[in-house]
């Protein structure tokens, strides 16, 4: 985990410098730039950390398969980004044409406002942006249903299994089924796995993640929120999150509290994303047709790199953890798509592949448990909403909904946040390098 930044022009070493002061919190370690006749290349190294043999390059590296770099060729820049955007990347140009990048859009707008976010899976030599990987259909396995679930679990196992450095090793626990299946497999190859659920009092997510810490016996802690907490702690969500998407502010907001706590005692912690998106998780899910639902599935994977991966990665490096996404590893992935969408969704339950493959690892209760919203089971609920509706007049809405980009805003608990996101980060006009949430 670490901080990257560069400008492809002369004498840009102190603004590389600026750039990476921003994003401070992404490491804890020395600023290393590297100037030459065409290029200023910085990383924030992580105190201990190995940094690349090439001075000419800069790379922000979780694992072997999710990373970001930027190196200098021949006095050529080269970009890469791996395969589905688990690790951030943006660039843009000044006005004088120099090609500027940084890990976050803060750290980038300290020299250019035009942002745009690398895409997942391609490189770019300078001239040309090419593709090395696409979602798309594979051919479906013809094998049992116990033989698949079984290929399931020993490659998830696997992709947790190394990506354990040390004893310091947590899990974001909310007691669905995706984050209880990373923190029992977690905890098979550590001597204390820590476990934080973050929620109002009395959400369903706490009482879940206590049953399932207990099971699988966790250090656990819990982190009780209030209403008064999260408008204490809504603008810095926001500035790290760089984005007034509502559901993901949202959803923002109990994991920017768990990473307070986790990064206490851990420094890599384990997060449930992707597994809804590959396995079928979702409740709107179930009206589709068997080819409409593959199709989806792929779709919806592909479009987490701004959306869930840009929470989990912001609210994790906001408090210098390490996050790491296991149902993204390439390895299950690939076998994910060759799974039939009847196994994914089977007789109205959903991810029913999944809840096979770990029926003896977790409770019973668990296993069966109905997929619950983030922010929903936390107990975030309308929380907010009903905030925003005390604060932003009908006619300030009315005014104020459409943006300068022509989009427009869905609620004043939106509006709320686009405010905020102003405020800490500056109106930026550009913003199609955002994600939105489908239901947003």
């Amino acid at each position: 985990m670490t901080a990257i930044a560069g400008i492809f022009a002369t004498q840009s070493g102190d603004i590389v410098e600026r750039m990476l002061a921003r994003m401070r919190h992404r490491a804890q370690g020395e600023i290393k730039i590297h100037t030459s006749a065409t290029a200023a290349l910085g990383v924030i190294h992580k105190d201990g950390m190995k940094p690349p043999a090439d001075k000419n390059r800069v790379e922000d590296r979780i694992s072997d398969r999710h990373y970001s770099f930027v190196q200098e060729v021949t006095g050529q820049p080269f970009f890469e980004r791996d395969f589905l955007g688990i690790v951030p990347l943006y660039y843009g140009r000044r006005e004088d044409g120099a090609l500027c990048f940084a890990s976050e859009v803060k750290g980038l707008l300290e020299a250019t406002g035009d942002i745009n976010e690398f895409p997942p899976g391609c490189s770019y030599d300078g001239k040309t942006f090419a593709r090395f990987f696409k979602l798309k259909p594979s051919v479906h396995l013809s094998e049992n249903p116990d033989r698949i679930a079984a290929e399931l679990r020993v490659r998830l196992e696997k992709a947790v299994q190394k990506r354990i450095f040390s004893d310091e090793t947590g899990c974001y626990l909310s007691g669905g089924l995706d984050s209880s299946i990373m923190a029992a497999l977690a905890r098979r190859h550590v001597r204390k796995l820590w476990s934080v659920a973050a929620g109002v009092a009395g959400a369903p997510d706490l009482e879940a993640a206590r049953e399932v810490a207990d099971f699988i016996k966790a250090d656990h802690q819990e982190v009780i929120v209030t209403p008064a907490d999260m408008l204490r702690i809504l603008p810095d969500v926001i500035w790290h999150l760089e984005s007034f998407d509502a559901l993901l502010v949202r959803s923002s907001i109990m994991q920017y509290f768990a990473s307070q706590r986790l990064i206490q005692h851990a420094t890599d912690a384990f997060s449930g994303e992707g597994g809804d998106e590959l396995f079928a998780g979702y409740a709107y899910m179930k009206n589709m047709t068997q080819e409409r639902l593959n199709d989806e599935l792929i779709e919806s994977t592909g479009r987490l790199h701004n959306t869930a991966l840009q929470r989990v990665d912001r609210c994790s490096t906001a408090h210098g953890l390490r996050a790491h996404v296991c149902f993204l590893d390439p390895a299950v992935v690939e076998y994910a798509l060759q799974i039939p969408t009847e196994l994914k969704l089977r007789a109205g339950v959903e991810k029913w592949i999944v809840r096979q493959a770990f029926a003896n690892l977790l409770p019973e209760r668990i296993i069966k448990r109905a997929k619950v919203k983030f922010w929903e089971g936390a107990g975030v609920q309308d929380l907010l909403a009903q905030h925003a509706q005390t604060v932003i007049s009908d006619g300030d809405f009315s005014r104020e909904r459409t943006l300068p980009n022509g989009w427009v805003l869905g609620s004043k608990e939106e509006l709320m946040y686009y405010r905020i996101f102003c405020e800490r980060l500056g109106p930026i006009p550009k913003l199609d390098w955002m994600g939105r949430t489908p239901s947003s």
